[in-house]
């Protein structure tokens, strides 16, 4: 069904051919003509799009200046707020502001609506385009109006992906957005490229997430294609819809590469001109040779029904499978899933939801960028046609993903059969993908087609002593379950299923009469609009050569998420309050981390006004008594302190800048890592003035335990390979730590502070 070449292969009109060494060079043969590997590799999409966006003038060193940008309700007021107090004077592309997450404004009084308020006066002021609350998901609208043949778009939300329209479009924090606006760049290495080779045909019930699950159960463990871009190549592509690529792109994210890209066709030439813009397209494909650093083969017609199992999209198994060995699969995931919980008030079960042999589900949910599309719909709906979900508990809501979407199924008869049959057909809405809407009950599972299944991430919170969860599936396999009354049922296992999709008609109009646009039509005289929950971002102390850190937090998960760091649901709601939000700051996982931070961080306040040691913190004294008796010279005037967070692997997930600012807003100064989940992270926290420091041995240290940094400032601008540091205790113990490849701007980012200073720093110049 899906087989990876680790090694890399050559794709040569059309088809997949693993590379032949001969000495040190890796040559394809055509005809009497040689083209070795690193020539080839040149031949790619990825490759072309890159360059044609690169600035730098070195095509490995790449700087890239991005066609668009796009945010949300949750993550736009801090990158305005960020990119207002370093100098915005106008937005110098396309930025596209939605509201689709906090939509429901239904936390914490005027806040939500505050904010929203808030982008539409800084679209009137700065120049740009604002989708009001359920007009359309955010991915949805650029799909619509902004995608394009070789663009490429950056996005404040991981999902960012548009691929399947020709597009290469990254998730980053709002601070790669912030050096946007700012008319910076975004720098990075050129990436591997990976090849996926897509042959067959779908089985009729067979929707894009099978496939999605499919490809990342194989590749997300083993960090396939980690950081590198997805190039999805071969004749399967031509069996396949431009929507039901779309809905296999955008769970490329959960694979944890940077971009994807696929060859074009007539299907989204079509696609274009149905949403009038058909001028966007122009046929992408590789070279007669191209080369790709490793390679994915999927058979589309071997793919089936599948399910990914709390806590993760790449907890997969097929629907086939779970029900045939059910007990046994529950068991390992009921184990599994418990070590996310380990000291709260909660149990994680999964083998009490089975009645009569089969695993009942309470909740069914097809939404957002990866589920509301039409054709899913569509087909869940001819799913659906003519029977009931029941009366009992199982329910399921249906959330098209724009208002033209909405509009076509109530036209033409699909939005009747659901609503018949007791589906609840709701407005254009993220919520039940990070949290903020459908929660379920205590102790339920819930399946969706979306495109995450963390722990708390449906909302619940098991601090409090509530614990629901979460498992993915495809919008068709999720209709027969609900045709079931709950009981997980594979689409594949249904007879007599007429899938009928009618044509599609896109209403521009829709978009036309409600969303503003002022891309180049800024008003400089405007004045931005501020609620009461809007603040600006504190001070941030800059990086000092000698530095004392206290482990605020050692998390031993072999991955922690972004929704672990910083919560989803209810606290995005804060996002517009630096203060506020950072109360949240790993309140899921380690409770007592906010308050050790914030003790940590007055001792820090108490130091800088001059106060003794003994007056800081009694630990802290004894801990400058060791320094002083250890290192010649030492002083604590010129040593800033600060906490830090020991993480395996942290940073898997959304893109949200706030897993790191709130570290830093809380006096955070680094994180200690094996290594980085994702490049988003890391870059979140070098934006946010927070080390990325990585260790590869096991920490040997502990909560509370001291961490003394030397020549910090001087390691990092002269790129030494290591940062000297010390575990304090009666024994001094030497760890080698080190910040990994920095650009030039990186340095000075991290040097200053975050990149509100170094922005300042850049003004004052």
């Amino acid at each position: 069904m899906i087989k990876l070449y680790n090694e890399g292969a050559y794709f040569i009109n059309g088809e997949v051919m693993p590379f032949e060494a001969e000495g040190n060079e890796i040559k394809a043969k055509l005809g009497k003509r040689y083209i070795d590997k690193e020539e080839a590799k040149q031949n790619t999409i990825a490759y072309d799009i890159f360059q044609n966006h690169n600035k730098s003038g070195n095509p490995e060193k790449l700087q890239l200046k991005f066609d668009a940008l796009t945010s949300h309700d949750i993550t736009f007021v801090g990158i305005v707020q960020t990119a207002r107090a370093s100098g915005l004077e106008r937005f110098p592309v396309p930025y596209i502001l939605t509201n689709c997450h906090n939509s429901l404004c239904a936390v914490g009084g005027t806040i939500n609506s505050d904010d929203h308020l808030f982008g539409l006066s800084a679209a009137r002021k700065y120049g740009g385009i604002f989708v009001p609350p359920h007009v359309a998901v955010l991915h949805q609208y650029n799909r619509e109006m902004m995608a394009g043949c070789g663009k490429m778009i950056l996005g404040s939300d991981s999902h960012t992906r548009y691929g399947a329209l020709g597009t290469m479009a990254i998730g980053e924090g709002g601070g790669e957005l912030v050096k946007q606006l700012l008319s910076n760049t975004y720098d990075v290495d050129y990436p591997e490229v990976v090849g996926v080779y897509l042959t067959g045909v779908p089985k009729p019930g067979i929707g894009p997430q099978d496939v999605a699950l499919s490809i990342i159960g194989a590749v997300f463990k083993n960090g396939f294609v980690k950081n590198r871009v997805m190039e999805f190549v071969g004749p399967g592509i031509k069996n396949l819809s431009v929507e039901y690529r779309n809905g296999i792109d955008v769970m490329t994210t959960e694979t944890t590469c940077l971009s994807s890209i696929w060859c074009t066709d007539d299907k989204v030439k079509e696609y274009f001109e149905v949403h009038q813009r058909g001028n966007e397209y122009t046929e992408l494909n590789p070279g007669e040779v191209a080369y790709y650093d490793k390679m994915i083969t999927v058979d589309l017609s071997k793919i089936e029904s599948m399910i990914a199992l709390p806590f993760h999209p790449s907890n997969v198994y097929t629907i086939n499978e779970l029900n045939a060995n059910m007990m046994d699969i529950l068991d390992i995931v009921e184990k599994e899933g418990q070590k996310f919980f380990e000291g709260s008030k909660v149990t994680f079960t999964l083998k009490d939801k089975v009645k009569n042999g089969r695993l009942f589900s309470e909740q069914g949910s097809i939404a957002g960028c990866a589920g509301g599309n039409y054709e899913n719909i569509c087909e869940a709906a001819s799913i659906l046609d003519g029977k009931s979900i029941g009366t009992e508990e199982f329910a399921l809501s249906v959330y098209p993903s724009s208002m033209p979407v909405y509009q076509r199924i109530m036209d033409n008869g699909v939005a009747s059969k659901l609503v018949t049959a007791g589906t609840v057909v709701k407005t254009a809405f993220c919520g039940p993908c990070f949290g903020g809407g459908d929660t379920p009950a205590h102790n339920s599972l819930s399946i969706r087609h979306t495109t995450r299944n963390f722990p708390n991430r449906e909302g619940s919170k098991p601090g409090d002593g509530q614990l629901s969860s979460v498992a993915l599936m495809d919008a068709r396999s999720i209709a027969a379950t609900a045709a079931n009354k709950g009981f997980i049922t594979a689409a594949t296992e249904l007879e007599g299923v007429n899938y009928n999709i009618p044509k599609y008609y896109f209403n521009k109009t829709i978009y036309d009469n409600r969303i503003f646009k002022a891309y180049n039509e800024g008003n400089d005289k405007a004045e931005l609009r501020f609620g009461p929950n809007i603040a600006d971002w504190p001070k941030m102390e800059a990086i000092t050569d000698n530095m004392l850190l206290q482990v605020a937090s050692v998390l031993l998960d072999p991955v922690t998420t972004t929704d672990e760091l910083i919560p989803s649901g209810d606290t995005s709601s804060y996002r517009s309050n630096p203060h506020k939000l950072a109360e949240f700051t790993l309140s899921r996982k380690d409770p007592s981390y906010v308050g050790r931070s914030k003790e940590i961080r007055a001792s820090e306040n108490r130091r800088l006004e001059g106060k003794t040691p003994e007056e800081c913190n009694a630990a802290l004294a004894a801990t400058y008594e060791r320094l002083a008796g250890k290192f010649e010279g030492f002083s604590k005037e010129n040593t800033l302190l600060g906490s830090t967070i020991y993480s395996i692997k942290p940073g898997d997930g959304s893109a949200r800048e706030q897993a790191a600012s709130c570290q830093k807003v809380l006096g955070g100064f680094a994180n200690i890592v094996k290594e980085f989940a994702t490049k988003r992270y890391r870059s979140n926290c070098i934006n946010w003035g927070i080390l990325p420091l990585v260790m590869k041995e096991d920490p040997e240290f502990k909560t509370g335990d001291f961490i003394y940094l030397t020549d910090v400032v001087n390691s990092i601008r002269e790129r030494k390979p290591e940062i000297k540091g010390y575990i304090v205790g009666d024994e001094m113990k030497e760890i080698s730590l080190s910040v990994g490849s920095l650009t030039d701007d990186e340095i000075e980012i991290l040097l200053s502070g975050c990149l509100i200073n170094y922005n300042r720093n850049q003004m004052n110049k």
